[in-house]
């Protein structure tokens, strides 16, 4: 009898940073989205043929990452992200976003498992934005970060 196949869930993940020095909190993110793959095509007319245009695939383009937490006091990496809008120094790294399973026998996040990662490619901070603050909603500070990259791929 086949085992039943459990879909994952999109709220066990983390964020890792190789290449700055990262606080505790530094890999909790509250959404992370722009892990999708686009694939450029340029229409080509072929004479005499007038039903159709032929696409011809040119190359992929990868949307901005983006990254949303709570706003963090002490954080590695907003101190990178403002080093590069602040100062225009930049140091571009790899990130790598894993799809975390429980351990069967575990119970505690260091027992979870990676069921997929994604490692972003040479990436670096093109946007740093906190949410507004207002004081009629009771609401936490939210910081959002976009980041631009070459590529990912899956391992």
């Amino acid at each position: 009898m086949a085992s039943k196949y459990n879909f994952p869930v999109g709220f066990h993940f983390k964020v890792e940073f190789s290449g700055i020095e990262t606080t505790k909190n530094d890999h909790q993110f509250q959404s992370v989205s722009g892990l999708s793959i686009d694939l450029e095509t340029e229409e080509i007319a072929e004479g005499g043929e007038n039903r159709f245009k032929h696409k011809i695939p040119v190359r992929t383009k990868f949307p901005n990452l983006v990254l949303k937490r709570g706003l963090l006091m002490d954080s590695g990496v907003i101190d990178w992200c403002l080093d590069a809008l602040e100062n225009f120094i930049f140091n571009p790294i790899d990130i790598t976003v894993s799809l975390l399973q429980k351990d069967s026998e575990g119970s505690s996040e260091s027992d979870s498992i990676p069921l997929q990662s994604w490692n972003i490619v040479h990436a670096y901070p093109v946007k740093w934005n906190v949410s507004d603050f207002n004081a009629e909603d009771n609401k936490y500070v939210i910081e959002t970060l976009e980041i631009s990259y070459n590529y990912f791929t899956t391992f």
